[in-house]
């Protein structure tokens, strides 16, 4: 598993897959991915989410992203792919992009959960949507078996220990450093600790800032999992998914899609 966090290309290719197979028809079912369709992605790595995108031949396709390195690694893959130089990669806090254009889709993928403030950070990102605009988000709530994303650790063993991240703080970082994580790892794992955000929280955030749900999905086998372990992605049931505590605890992917009606041009 830890392969797929330091092969940047390898994974870059599973992002795209992912995004070709499962997030791009989801889209569909409430917008059209065309050529006339602007796209953003916040958050966007070396970009593979946006590589369907452009193979669809959308008009414009942007990436921001806070890491430079990352972009780096984005530009220099796009720079071998056929018409990869018509998506723009920005290294930038997305908080300095306030002037970045308005998209027709803005999609964070396996983002949000890294983000300390979200009410604020939905808030801004609200403002870069076109009138009509829809916003795409997909996340991991906070309380599922992997919602630490332990699965980077170094130890084979933490890397395949569910919910250990539910432990308290001091006791995590314990166990962390005595299975030999670095301290760069550890700080990592615990901002995330800091930042989780599960689902009945986000949808109260997106409810405060005026949004309205256009379609959601929660995933009992998170659609990542397919190209990264062979599994086929499971919906979570239905009845499952009415029950606020335990949705949490199994859902490993909330899909949804997201729009302010009647916004101002």
């Amino acid at each position: 598993m830890h392969e797929r966090h330091t092969d940047r290309e390898l994974y870059f290719r599973e992002q795209a897959h992912t995004t070709s197979k499962y997030v791009i028809p989801f889209i569909s079912g409430v917008m059209q991915v065309t050529p006339s369709l602007s796209v953003l992605e916040i958050g966007c790595g070396e970009g593979g989410n946006l590589l369907p995108f452009l193979e669809a031949r959308c008009t414009k396709v942007t990436g921001i992203d806070i890491s430079e390195h990352k972009i780096e690694n984005a530009r220099s893959f796009y720079s071998a792919i056929p018409g990869g130089d018509r998506v723009e990669f920005i290294a930038a806090d997305i908080y300095d992009c306030a002037d970045a254009g308005k998209y027709d889709l803005i999609m964070m993928r396996d983002v949000l959960e890294h983000i300390h403030d979200q009410a604020r950070f939905i808030g801004f990102v609200k403002r870069l949507l076109a009138r009509e605009g829809v916003l795409f988000i997909a996340f991991p709530p906070w309380t599922n078996p992997f919602g630490g994303h332990q699965q980077v650790c170094d130890s084979r063993i933490l890397s395949k220990m569910p919910w250990i991240h539910l432990l308290p703080g001091a006791m995590y970082r314990w166990l962390l450093r005595a299975a030999g994580e670095s301290s760069a790892k550890i700080e990592g794992l615990l901002e995330i600790k800091e930042t989780g955000i599960n689902l009945g929280r986000f949808e109260t955030i997106i409810k405060r800032e005026g949004f309205s749900v256009l379609k959601k999905s929660l995933w009992l086998i998170n659609p990542n999992f397919e190209v990264k372990f062979g599994l086929r992605p499971r919906m979570l049931p239905s009845l499952a998914g009415r029950i606020p505590f335990l949705r949490n605890f199994v859902t490993t992917t909330g899909y949804y899609i997201i729009s302010v009606p009647h916004q101002e041009p």
